[in-house]
């Protein structure tokens, strides 16, 4: 069983205070707090302490309401810098100080960060491909799905791939998501309130052979921060 003493919760709280630039004190002792909470569903053995990757995605999906395999783990790994297969407190403070309140730019190296998917500093058509198929849901006449993605695919390309090389570099998404905000989750909801990829390229125009999953289920970040930020004196 994890538990942190008061002492060592202070001292958590102070060496974390110094490095983080959207949290205050109080706010990082709360989710240091919620961090011990959370390696209670840890189920996998390891030298050191940090939440493991089930119980991550769990948090993922119970809180914002996240459902998609492929994503959760893109978070999990943006989240554990040191890829030693879990998130420890020092990774799980700074991961969520962009997931709750990163400024653009942060969000945006995030985001890129998850969607490419082999880590290459590309997200190449396959891995559009790959992404989208999951936000895609086949209609009942419809014999052939892929194609549907596959246009779908066609047309992110000619929106985001600025140089014209049929791959998107972090050059391309950000100067994307300069142009647009709502182009930051394109490609799946990897951050709280995500927004539907259909509105994205055409509003008024009917995606090819396919409706987006709408997520409605996501969870706000000001609904966790109102749950887990709760003030002191009404406790």
């Amino acid at each position: 069983m994890y538990t942190a003493t008061r002492k060592r919760l202070q001292k958590l709280t102070d060496s974390t205070s110094k490095a983080s630039k959207h949290f205050n004190r109080y706010e990082i002792e709360c989710l240091i707090k919620l961090f011990y909470t959370l390696l209670e569903e840890t189920t996998e053995k390891q030298s050191s302490i940090g939440i493991d990757r089930n119980a991550f995605r769990n948090f993922l999906h119970t809180t914002f309401g996240m459902t998609d395999d492929m994503i959760m783990d893109r978070v999990f790994r943006a989240f554990d810098k040191d890829n030693d297969g879990i998130v420890n407190v020092t990774e799980w403070i700074s991961g969520l100080c962009i997931f709750l309140r990163g400024n653009l730019e942060e969000r945006t190296k995030y985001c890129f960060e998850v969607y490419d998917l082999n880590g290459d500093g590309f997200i190449s058509r396959e891995e559009m491909f790959h992404m989208l198929k999951n936000s895609l849901l086949k209609q009942p006449s419809e014999e052939d799905p892929d194609e549907g993605i596959k246009d779908l695919v066609d047309i992110t390309l000619k929106k985001m791939d600025h140089d014209h090389d049929g791959k998107l570099s972090f050059a391309d998404y950000e100067t994307s998501v300069q142009e647009e905000a709502l182009l930051l989750e394109a490609f799946g909801p990897c951050l709280p309130d995500a927004k539907l990829l259909k509105k994205l390229f055409n509003p008024k125009k009917k995606v090819p052979k396919g409706t987006m999953r709408h997520h409605s289920g996501t969870r706000s970040h000001l609904e966790f921060e109102a749950q887990v930020f709760k003030d002191p004196h009404d406790l």
